[in-house]
């Protein structure tokens, strides 16, 4: 039974306007141009209406609200029936069901039943055999009465079974021929094919057998293109770490002899700013010989001017001569120590030569070893690139 119904935004309905309908006879009552038409066609529309036609209209957007000159147009038009649905009479197992229809400018629309999305087959099932739907005897208009007594009488039927209630099972019974006709072409279609596959068994089963020869054929050789594969594999990486422990040595062996060379290098430093301060000793020494012997010129030429004071200066001179004496020794030794120490520079300038002739020799030999790892390095990748290749062959013609 119905209980209520809501309209918004539905024909001439603007606002949301709810009707609840009591037990018994209900009547709406309105003078022409009320909307009374309007509920009408509200209550088809929900129940599956699809033709605009019948609705009044051109299409299904002119149901919703076009607006006026106090009143701005909607979006959408919105109705909701709800029935008492305690006796079961609809084909849900709640006491209470709500279908909902929606409509948007964009043309699209939604159905609802009990607030969840639903198919307008799904509404069309619902009503089946209970009298109510779009086309059904619960919604008679104006005049149609006298049409469905001039009707056909296949019209008429189609009326009385709805009434009778089984219109559902009639649509239920068509739904299923359709399937079975569907499932007896579907099984026309496999009785071909399972002919033609019959046709194809014998060659294929053939075909199979040379094809487990020819997996059989391919395997053995993918295994021994392997084993092939994993031998060169293993003898190339014995060849690679020979290769890299013998650079590794040599590397070694190149840093001590540059750690020797560096050693060498200090050291000849070191006698290079010895022989500089001894030279800077001399240069001392000599100017304050320059001085002295400026002295003594200076006491010469005071000699014949000062001759009471003669004894003092030849004592001055002898201590003088004496001072020459040592200074001249220790010049001699200051000479000696700068020739021995320019001995010791050429010694050690000889050994850093030959350090480093023994260095470029290790640099040389380091270069060779280089350019050989590179060497094997470019084989290493191409006989690999050549497996890969082979394995690719196989492979290829493994597929063929």
């Amino acid at each position: 039974m119905l209980k209520r119904l809501e309209i918004v935004g539905f024909k001439s309905f603007a606002d949301k306007t709810v009707f609840d309908f009591s037990a018994g006879l209900t009547a709406i009552v309105g003078p022409n141009g009320s909307g009374k038409s309007n509920i009408v066609d509200a209550i088809r529309w929900i129940l599956g209406e699809q033709s605009a036609k019948s609705l009044r209209g051109g299409e299904m957007a002119d149901v919703i609200f076009n607006g006026s000159t106090s009143r701005r147009s909607h979006g959408l038009a919105e109705v909701t029936m709800t029935f008492d649905n305690r006796r079961r009479q609809l084909a849900v197992d709640m006491e209470e069901v709500q279908i909902t229809r929606r409509v948007y400018r964009s043309g699209e629309g939604e159905y609802l039943i009990n607030g969840q999305p639903s198919r307008l087959k799904d509404i069309k099932e619902l009503f089946l055999g209970s009298g109510a739907g779009a086309d059904a005897y619960s919604i008679i208009a104006q005049g149609q009465v006298e049409v469905l007594l001039q009707t056909s009488t296949k019209d008429r039927r189609t009326i009385f079974e709805e009434a009778a209630g089984i219109s559902r099972f009639k649509a239920k019974k068509f739904e299923t021929l359709r399937k079975l006709e569907r499932v007896d072409q579907n099984l026309a279609r496999v009785k071909d094919i399972i002919e033609e596959v019959d046709k194809q068994l014998r060659s294929v089963k053939q075909q199979a057998a040379k094809a487990e020869r020819y997996q059989e054929y391919s395997s053995r050789l993918r295994d021994l293109r392997v084993a092939l594969a994993l031998d060169e594999y293993h003898r190339l990486s014995l060849r690679l770490e020979a290769e890299s422990a013998e650079l590794s040595r040599l590397r070694g062996e190149l840093d001590q002899s540059a750690a020797r060379a560096a050693a060498s290098e200090a050291d000849a430093e070191r006698l290079e700013f010895f022989l500089a301060d001894l030279d800077d000793a001399l240069h001392d020494q000599e100017a304050r010989l320059a001085r002295i012997v400026q002295e003594i010129s200076n006491q010469e030429m005071t000699l014949t001017h000062e001759a009471a004071v003669i004894a003092d200066v030849e004592k001055e001179l002898e201590r003088t001569r004496r001072r020459w004496t040592e200074l001249s020794q220790r010049v001699s030794a200051l000479t000696e120590a700068v020739e021995a120490a320019q001995v010791e520079v050429a010694a050690a300038e000889a050994e850093a030569a030959a350090q480093r002739q023994q260095t470029q020799a290790l640099e040389s030999e380091l270069d060779h070893l280089e350019r050989r790892w590179s060497a094997l390095q470019q084989q290493l990748a191409l006989d690999q690139a050549e497996h890969l290749e082979q394995m690719r062959r196989a492979a290829h013609r493994q597929n063929e």
